[in-house]
């Protein structure tokens, strides 16, 4: 399939890129300080709108699931994440901005659909604040103070279905935890225990030896495991799994690329995983039956 190039209008460098749930608009965000909506599809891409809003660099944006309308959340080095809401088509209003932190807001993620609106963000503040949308349109704000004291650059959220819920060994309780990174060049995962934020893991991961750049927990469609990667800095990506609750989690270095791994994504079926490095690669890797991992493909720029 070859590549299509498409024209954002940025003027400035672009830090992040997410298509939306039906695969017909991409989101970006730039250090312009704005986001662009642009229409896509096989054959052409066209500009539908320019949110602007942040009064600095926009690191992430993030597409809200279908079930809660038409919704875009945004975080930025001014501090501030905003929640756009698309009333008309290709008309965006600021549904909400939220200042609870005052310094750069790296990393923004969208709980599983069966949670709710929920939204978690990582700042460089060292704390995650996770916001949920409550009946009355107002929002519940919870938070896991110094995270990473030194600073969090990413967040993901954990399948909301238990591992193994499908084959009969598994809680279909829906689950809720996160995995963040941070400049502490740990990994955490948190775990939501009666209203309150907690460790999940015991000690913290480490296997990186420089600032962690993203994490993203994979989908498990049930399988009897948990996954994460890790990306960093150093150079190496690190895949993490562990078997059921309560166990330590285990990491292997899937590659160590010589050169900054700034961002990490799964298929949605989870058993693809996409990299993207200092060289301006992007690898796509996936697991072989005998657990090793090699590489699919390269995505040409």
């Amino acid at each position: 399939m070859p590549g299509q190039k498409i024209e954002t209008g940025h003027t400035d460098t672009v830090h992040d890129v997410v298509m939306d749930y039906y695969g017909k608009r991409i989101a970006t965000a730039s250090s312009d300080t704005t986001i662009k909506i642009v229409g896509v599809s096989s054959t052409a891409s066209q500009h539908h709108a320019t949110l602007s809003g942040h009064q600095g660099p926009v690191w992430q944006v993030a597409w809200a699931h279908p079930k809660f309308g038409s919704l875009l959340a945004s975080c930025s080095y001014d501090g501030r994440v905003i929640i756009w809401n698309e009333g008309n088509r290709n008309e965006w209003s600021q549904a909400h901005v939220f200042s609870e932190h005052k310094v750069s807001v790296n990393s923004i993620c969208w709980a599983p659909h069966e949670l709710g609106l929920v939204l978690a963000c990582g700042s460089s503040d060292g704390n995650i604040s996770v916001f949920t949308a409550g009946a009355d349109g107002g929002w519940d704000t919870t938070r896991i103070g110094q995270a990473h004291p030194a600073g969090v650059t990413s967040v993901s959220w954990a399948p909301a279905l238990a591992p193994g819920a499908f084959i009969g060994n598994g809680s279909l309780e829906p689950v809720t935890k996160l995995v963040s990174g941070g400049c502490d060049n740990t990994v955490k995962v948190w775990k939501l225990t009666n209203g309150v934020w907690k460790m999940d893991c015991f000690p913290a991961l480490l296997m990186h030896t420089d600032w962690v750049r993203d994490v993203a927990w994979a989908p498990n469609l049930g399988l009897p495991k948990s996954t994460i990667a890790s990306v960093s800095q150093d150079g190496k990506v690190v895949i993490w799994t562990v078997a059921k609750e309560g166990d330590q989690w285990e990491g292997i270095v899937l590659k160590d690329f010589q050169t900054p791994v700034w961002r990490v994504s799964w298929s949605l079926t989870g058993n693809i995983l996409a990299v993207a490095d200092g060289d301006n690669n992007v690898t796509l890797w996936k697991e072989a039956v005998d657990g090793e991992w090699q590489q699919v493909t390269t995505v040409e720029p």
